[in-house]
């Protein structure tokens, strides 16, 4: 068993350090909110090579992220 559930959504993702390609479950992604597009980003822990991995999240990706049930931070601005 691969861990997947029938209908559950999956991303395609990609390591920037070992080069891996693999889809992931919602569960696995986690997806931060912040009030910039330099605070918005989803991770994940590489299934490959075990590095945890941030990439920026634009509109689009943040769509589709909550849309498939990812786990989602909302950052609040301290100023």
């Amino acid at each position: 068993m691969d861990g997947r559930v029938p209908g559950a959504a999956m991303f395609k993702a990609a390591c920037p350090d070992c080069r891996g390609r693999f889809e992931l479950a919602a569960s696995a992604l986690r997806l931060a909110i912040g009030g910039s597009r330099r605070t918005t980003f989803y991770s994940f822990t590489c299934p490959d090579c075990g590095t945890a991995v941030r990439k920026p999240a634009g509109e689009r990706i943040v769509e589709l992220l909550t849309g498939g049930g990812v786990r989602t931070l909302r950052l609040h601005s301290t100023v």
